[in-house]
């Protein structure tokens, strides 16, 4: 029993339910008896103050800026680690040493390749589909051609579906936007990196040797790792809503990319993108500053604040660097990221931002790193979708293995009619 406990008085009678305490971050009001003891239930619209698990996966404190993934800042990952090695450790709860992270690579490698199949399952799709349209499709898909990894009780099956699902993201993302342009497939490369890799197979062509950027590879991986795993966020957490009806991973995963397609989620660094070009100059900045702060203008600053963070992104940070580094390579000139840097430096010194902790976040970079590159907008949620495979693969099997587990079920408070009595239609 915990030694801390939490008094609620309801109807006269007083009820106390434990606090459970996590290794960092706030204390946890245990009230999954709450219903039986009172028959009251909690009213959190957004799961705002609800924690609806305990995970050892990522930790992030808004106020501070903190994102640690098993303990280690993101800030440490981007800067130092691969996206394989993060992805270990999110699967497996420490860093790999080099034997255990050859290993993985090579695991992951040799389960890149698609059923030729599903290349005929791509051509159903309109050429003008939204990649995410096809992503969660064929990921969907995947359940009818794997069978031998789809019994959830067997860790062993949930250990490759695991891995298959990383391996397979890139060529599925690489063929969606092939399919787009109306080029050929390419196969996946096994000499590559997981990221030249995919790199390769989105924008390499048969008749030629591609040569994988180094510059453009590391900015790659590095936003992989970005956006590997962000706690119980909207995608994540229908991923384990799905996942507790014991439905295959597959299926899981395809409906954390549904979810994570909502603009509200992972189209945030496309509207970013989007106002820093319609800002277009310096110069203009002011005029829109102004129309950020006027309640009466429907115009937003896109890529400022975060429903978690209230201090600055950490991954914002690291973005920023990236940029840099990528332009600098690409020898790219761009007055979109001028304005961009321009904007923050406004933002961040204009007390109505400060005080509303309006601070730029991963996505205030993202888009304009990735359009740079070569992405159309269209592709940035797939690349998010991309990443973040490997915390909703970490988060189901996290999920699968607690004994605790039940299945998903929200209650509500209701403010319908009353019972009545049926009318026959005559009657009415």
């Amino acid at each position: 029993m915990a030694d801390k406990q939490a008094k609620l008085e309801i109807g006269g009678a007083t009820h106390e339910f434990p606090v459970l305490e996590g290794s960092t971050g706030p204390d946890v009001i245990d009230i999954r008896k709450l219903y039986g003891a009172t028959g009251a239930f909690t009213f959190d619209p957004g799961y705002k103050s609800t924690a609806s698990c305990e995970s050892a996966l990522t930790y992030i404190d808004g106020q501070e800026g903190i994102l640690l993934h098993r303990g280690y800042p993101i800030g440490q990952l981007a800067e130092h680690s691969s996206f394989m090695e993060v992805s270990y450790l999110l699967l497996n709860g420490e860093l790999p040493n080099a034997d255990e992270l050859s290993t993985f690579e090579h695991t992951i490698t040799n389960h890149t390749m698609l059923h030729e199949q599903l290349m005929t399952f791509y051509r159903g799709f309109r050429r003008d589909a939204h990649p995410m349209a096809i992503m969660c499709g064929v990921v969907g898909a995947l359940s009818a051609f794997y069978h031998d990894s789809t019994d959830i009780s067997d860790p062993e099956h949930r250990k490759i579906s695991s891995h298959r699902l990383i391996a397979k993201m890139p060529t599925i993302a690489a063929m969606a936007y092939k399919y787009a342009v109306g080029q050929p497939f390419l196969y996946p490369d096994n000499s590559l990196s997981y990221t030249g890799n995919f790199l390769r197979m989105t924008f390499g062509v048969p008749a030629e040797e591609y040569e994988v950027h180094p510059a453009i590879e590391k900015a790659m991986d590095r936003i992989f790792i970005l956006h590997a795993d962000h706690e119980q966020n909207a995608s994540t957490s229908t991923v384990r809503l799905a996942g507790s009806s014991g439905a295959n991973p597959f299926a899981c995963i395809a409906a954390g990319i549904a979810c994570l397609w909502g603009p509200a989620h992972g189209g945030a660094n496309e509207a970013a993108l989007n106002m820093l070009q319609e800002i277009g100059t310096p110069d203009r900045i002011p005029h829109y500053i102004e129309r950020a702060k006027d309640k009466n203008d429907p115009f937003r600053l896109m890529g400022f604040g975060h429903r978690v963070y209230k201090n600055y992104d950490p991954r914002a940070t690291v973005m920023q660097q990236t940029l840099r580094e990528v332009f600098e390579a690409l020898k790219t000139t761009d007055p979109v990221f001028e304005t961009a840097l321009r904007l923050e430096e406004i933002a961040l010194n204009d007390d109505y931002f400060k005080e509303k902790k309006l601070f730029p976040n991963v996505d205030f970079y993202s888009g304009i790193i990735l359009s740079s590159i070569g992405f159309p907008t269209t592709m940035f949620t797939a690349l998010f979708a991309l990443a973040r495979t490997v915390g909703w693969v970490a988060q189901w099997n996290e999920m699968i293995s607690d004994p605790a587990q039940v299945i998903g079920r929200p209650r509500q408070l209701y403010t319908g009619p009353t019972q009545r009595d049926y009318v026959p239609v005559g009657q009415r």
